[in-house]
């Protein structure tokens, strides 16, 4: 990870200047951090990620929007965080503009790797919770764990427990993951996923 030092603080017009396309970074507090390149796990866990979220809707005909890493969401003019997946409610996909996100997602996903622990689990638990994003889940490979926290009404984070194995999602109707399904190798098929979740939902498991 490389944090941008030079300048005392970046303002978000400038993130977006200075970082090229293609490159993942966030700007937390006025600091562009610049991720290391993606290792195999993590590229496969996030398109993972999207590609059961995206068939979850599209099956649901819920018409909110899905986005992977390198879109930067503007949640004021110092911070611009980049989830590893967000969702956007359909009610706000009038904030998608051409090149970013004019507001915070609804719900936020960051896959740990070594040079982010700290800025996942810290820092941008942070930055969300002051942005008021409903829900905040985090995927821990490196520690098989995964944790998932819920703005309460005083606007604080609240950490969320699997129920029956299953961590289920508010923002997100209907959605929900099995923890395990993360350390399986190779990950579980996305049509048997799609599938047990659909199931659920229509009181069949």
């Amino acid at each position: 990870m490389i944090v941008e030092a030079a300048h005392r603080v970046w303002t978000f017009a400038e993130f977006c200047d200075r970082i090229p396309e293609g490159l993942k970074a966030d700007l937390i507090d006025g600091v562009i951090y610049v991720a290391s390149p993606d290792n195999i796990e993590h590229n496969e866990l996030c398109l993972w990620n999207c590609e059961v979220l995206r068939r979850f809707l599209r099956k649901r005909k819920i018409k909110g929007r899905v986005f992977g890493f390198r879109i930067a969401f503007r949640l004021d003019d110092e911070n611009g965080p980049e989830p590893d997946v967000a969702y956007v409610r359909p009610e706000r996909v009038r904030l998608i503009q051409k090149t970013y996100i004019d507001g915070p997602p609804d719900w936020s996903l960051e896959i740990i790797s070594p040079d982010s622990i700290e800025r996942d689990y810290q820092k941008k638990r942070l930055q969300y919770e002051r942005a008021g994003v409903p829900e905040y889940w985090i995927i821990d490979p490196l520690e098989q764990r995964m944790l998932c926290y819920r703005l309460g009404a005083n606007g604080k984070y609240k950490e969320i427990r699997s129920r029956n194995g299953k961590m289920h999602s508010e923002v997100i109707p209907g959605f929900w993951v099995k923890p395990e399904w993360y350390w399986q190798s190779p990950l579980p098929d996305g049509d048997d996923v799609l599938k047990e979740i659909l199931a659920a939902g229509n009181g069949r498991a």
